[in-house]
Order: structure tokens, then sequence, then C-alpha cells
């Protein structure tokens, strides 16, 4: 077979992977803007609730893991609580800050995941970064700081919230790397919906979750549908292409997150969210670029 009709096709699984994970973006920014609406009148708790028992229903209508139950049995079962757990968290802090913030707010703030995720990859995988990447780390911080602090006196608590839930996602994607060695792809997309279901349950008073209006209702729908179909985007894009080629179009989630904030609520970025989301977005491209030339044992 010639060359051309290979390179071909590796251009065309690059495109339609790099289209995937846009859809995604799209899907978590609906997501959000889903949850910011539906939280004006039904509790944030009750909204994570819907959100995981709807991605469950999904999830176990399509997959019918009873059928194959091998494929989703797990090796590390506390493993897979503790990352469904860090889900719960990103969640619903996230939904208590989209609440308060605006989404291009949040969604910068959420940036910082990455960074938080290569810090940590050092001692919980072995990981480490060099002097490079941590001077990327660090400038990435200084853009959320941008953003986090406008002027003392003027601090939105909520944005603490925002925090929380990056440094809870970036311990979802420390335990989704470590379980990829041991667990499918199905039964961890099938897990991080019914674990949250279940321990949500007791707590989250579903009756509380009854939807006043019919747009309120589909916004609780949207935010269980859309988390489940993001997440499959996200799965069957990695499938297509490499981690580095794909991350930087992370970023495609800010520009959903500008267009819903000012045509759904009225929100106009703020200046100071551009810039701190420029150099966030600036310091995570070099981070991807270092993963990419980066000799074994380099930086």
């Amino acid at each position: 077979m010639s060359p051309l009709p290979t390179a071909d096709a590796e251009a065309s699984q690059r495109l339609r992977g790099i289209a995937l994970y846009c859809l995604a973006m799209l899907c978590f920014a609906v997501l959000d803007a889903s949850a910011k609406f539906a939280a004006q009148y039904v509790p944030v708790l009750s909204i994570v609730w819907v959100r995981f028992a709807i991605h469950a229903l999904l999830a176990v209508a399509l997959f019918q893991p009873w059928r194959h139950w091998a494929v989703y049995r797990t090796r590390r079962p506390v493993l897979q609580i503790l990352r469904a757990l860090f889900l719960t968290g990103s969640t619903f802090f996230n939904f208590l800050a989209v609440h308060q913030l605006q989404l291009d707010q949040t969604m910068s703030i959420g940036f910082s995941a990455p960074f938080i995720t290569a810090a940590l990859a050092g001692p919980i995988l072995g990981e480490w970064a060099g002097p490079r990447r941590w001077a990327a780390i660090i400038v990435g911080f200084i853009g959320v700081l941008i953003i986090t602090m406008p002027g003392f006196g003027n601090l939105n608590p909520a944005i603490f919230l925002s925090l929380i839930a990056a440094c809870c996602n970036a311990c979802y994607i420390l335990s989704t790397r470590m379980l990829t060695r041991s667990d499918s792809s199905a039964g961890m997309l099938l897990y991080s919906a019914v674990v949250p279901l279940i321990l949500l349950t007791p707590v989250a008073q579903p009756l509380e979750a009854m939807p006043p209006t019919i747009l309120v209702a589909l916004c609780l729908f949207l935010t269980g549908a859309l988390g489940f179909v993001g997440h499959w985007f996200l799965i069957r894009a990695h499938h297509h292409t490499a981690v580095p080629v794909l991350a930087p179009f992370m970023y495609t989630g800010l520009i959903w997150m500008i267009l819903l904030g000012y045509f759904v609520f009225g929100d106009v970025p703020e200046p100071r969210t551009l810039v701190g989301a420029s150099i966030i977005i600036a310091s995570g491209l070099y981070l991807l670029y270092r993963e990419r030339v980066r000799a074994p044992g380099g930086d």
C-alpha cells in the first residue's frame, strides 16, 4: 500500500478526534450553563443528583453491563470510588460557583486543573516536572490570580469554590490516568455515574429537584445527558487521536462559555478575565509543547 492513503487515513483520524473533542467541550459548556440556569429554581445538591441519575440511567440503558460484566469489573475498587468522589466534588463545587460567577470566570479558573495535575503527578505518579514546566505552572497560576484577585475588598468568595472544583478535577484526572492501566473506559464511565448516585441519594433530597417549569426540567435533563455524551465524546476522541494533539482544543470551551454567558445571561467578560485566561492558555500550551519535545529524563 502506498504511503499516501496511510497519511490521509491518519489525518482523517486526527480530524475526527479533534472534532469529537471540540464537541465534548461544547457539551460541557452547555452543561454548566444549564446548571447555572436551573440553580435559580432548584437546590444545587439536587441538580448534582439529577446530573448523575440521568448519566447513570443512560449508561446502564446503552451499555447493558449485565451482558458483558467482565468488561465492567474493576481491579481497583477503592480507586474507582475515590475517582467518583473527585468527580462528584468537582461537579458540586463547580455548580455552586457557576450559580454566583460568570461562566467565563469559572471556565478560566478551571483551566488551572492541568497545572495542579502536573504539580501532583510527581509525588503520585512519579512523573516529575522539570524547571521549565514548573515555570509554566507558576506563570499559569499567576494567570489564575489575575482572574481571582481583582482587588482587596472586592473578592467574590465563590471564586474559592471554583478553585476547589479545579483541585477535585485535577485529582479526578490523575485517578483516571491510574485506572486506565487496569480498567476499561466503559467501566470508568459507568462507575463515575453510579457511585455518585448511590452516595448522593440519601442526602440530596431528590424530591426537591422537581422542576417548576418545562424549561427548568430541560436544563436538568441536559446536565445529565450532556455529562454522559460529553464524557463519551472525550473517550472516543482519545481513541482516535493522541493527548498532545487534542489537549490544546480544551480551550475552545472558553469561547463557548463566553458566548453562552453573553447570550443567555447577559454577562460580558471582564478585561482581567481575558488577560488571565490568555496567560493560562499560553502556559498550558507551553506545557503541552514540553510534553511533545522533551527527551526521556528531560524537563
